[in-house]
């Protein structure tokens, strides 16, 4: 079973230069690993037993089975009763009016698979445009132990490059910004993807959940049982001696949906967890583009040790572009180093009369 996660564990290493936050991190590494890992885990049938095992007479089990699983399977919702006495299972007795067709099983590792490819494009496009940019301001002033002349050459040049550049840095932030946009629309997208996908099941299926364990024991209709059957059916049809059609109704079991409704419940749970962390990340992205006192408030916090009236100088002539720089500066830089060049710059630019 390790085996089958080991190409997983590469994903879990941490970047050496940050150029995002956590809640991005959540979009394509977390989500990313979580969907990848659930996908390895249903192809991966010789851990939990076969896909499906169907009983039919006169049919052999494996011919049955393969027809089965490429044909799909089928319940009757309108069949109710006492489980072992009335029905076989729920949706699975007599004949029934109303057939449910459940094909979906074929497609979850594919399909889990693709979302994790949808997870990680707001990354890949945002590490295109970034372009190792923080990587290279920042290099050799991400240890603390560094020679002194090392150190002044690269803050000096660093300081250069900052005021030199100041006020045309915007496009850098707001491909950023697009990007955590992007990761909300991909979240919501997601959603109505999977809810199509079982059915229109999934918006309900977590509160579904949470509710059938509330209800009392003899009023309980497993919702998982409804959207991942255990039990189904299935018709073989196939010429008999004289030529005529015969039909044959098998009795399936799906040892698959065992796991895939435990998947899917987890997955509804991450999904509200992480649009509402990206929604709360959205709103705090747009009061930093509106207040500069906010700003101010955030690049304070970052650098605490740096005078006061500096950093106020600092922020009133950057920006937006300009302090997402610094800002991500802050978080790849030493807090020392952080310091004096927060004050090297401060100082270039009060010799300025404009920038």
């Amino acid at each position: 079973m390790f085996d089958v996660f080991g190409s997983v564990k590469g994903l879990l290493k941490l970047d050496a230069v940050c150029i995002d936050n956590n809640i991005f991190k959540m979009h394509y590494k977390a989500t990313f690993i979580i969907l990848v890992a659930f996908s390895l885990l249903v192809t991966s049938r010789q851990y939990i037993g076969d896909p499906i095992d169907c009983i039919v007479d006169e049919i052999p089990l494996h011919v049955m089975d393969t027809y089965c699983w490429i044909y799909s399977t089928f319940t009757m919702p309108e069949l109710n009763g006492v489980v072992g006495k009335d029905i076989a299972a729920l949706g699975v007795g007599g004949e029934g009016t109303e057939r449910k067709y459940h094909k979906y099983y074929q497609w979850v590792c594919f399909c889990l698979f693709f979302q994790a490819i949808l997870f990680y494009i707001p990354r890949y496009l945002w590490k295109t445009w970034e372009g190792g940019k923080i990587k290279m301001l920042s290099l050799d002033l991400n240890c603390p132990v560094v020679s002194e002349d090392c150190k002044t050459d690269r803050k000096k040049l660093l300081v250069d490059y900052l005021s030199l550049n100041m006020h045309s840095q915007n496009w850098y932030a707001f491909r950023y910004f697009g990007c955590e946009l992007l990761n909300l629309v991909n979240v919501v997208c997601q959603v109505f993807l999977m809810d199509y996908f079982l059915d229109y099941e999934f918006t309900s299926y977590g509160r579904d959940v949470l509710s059938f364990s509330e209800m009392e024991p003899e009023e309980r209709m497993d919702p998982m049982s409804r959207v991942f059957p255990k039990v189904t059916k299935c018709t073989f049809h196939k010429f008999g001696a004289s030529g005529t059609v015969q039909k044959f109704d098998g009795l399936c079991v799906l040892p698959l949906n065992i796991v895939n409704e435990k998947i899917y419940v987890f997955l509804w749970f991450w999904f509200i967890l992480l649009g509402v962390c990206t929604i709360g990340n959205l709103c705090y992205r747009v009061l930093i583009l509106l207040s500069r006192n906010t700003r101010l408030y955030v690049m304070r916090s970052r650098s605490r040790i740096t005078p006061y009236h500096q950093v106020e100088l600092i922020v009133n002539r950057c920006q937006i572009g300009d302090w997402w720089v610094l800002y991500q500066l802050s978080k790849n830089i030493d807090p020392l180093i952080f310091r004096s060049l927060m004050n090297d710059l401060a100082r270039k630019l009060e010799g300025k009369e404009s920038v």
